[in-house]
């Protein structure tokens, strides 16, 4: 299913979990949304997901070879997931950091 148009009711679910998608997702700010809309009032979104590296140097590097990553594999390497997450509206309730660019997020409707 397309994670930009789900085809769930609005407030449908307690929780959306996702692992490692909003790399590929056109607009991810636009899917995060959409997990925005078929949350309940009080849900909770949970994504384990990779990252632009915070460090400048290695995250110019991700960005001068994301379009090759994106070409040969589909998936961008340097989003910025935790920023994205709070354009589409939801409030933060953690952030864990794993292996370098892995963020656990866990945020709110």
């Amino acid at each position: 299913m397309d994670a930009q148009a789900l085809a769930f009711k609005d407030g449908r679910f307690d929780t959306v979990i996702a692992t490692f998608v909003f790399c590929s997702v056109p607009d991810p700010v636009a899917g995060l949304r959409e997990l925005r809309r078929v949350l309940r009032p009080d849900g909770q979104l949970l994504l384990l997901e990779h990252v632009r590296a915070e460090q400048p140097l290695v995250g110019a590097l991700m960005d001068l070879l994301n379009p090759v990553a994106t070409r040969m594999m589909g998936a961008n390497i340097n989003r910025r997931t935790v920023d994205n997450v709070r354009a589409a509206g939801f409030e933060l309730t953690g952030v864990a950091k794993h292996a370098g660019i892995i963020r656990l997020i866990e945020a709110k409707r």
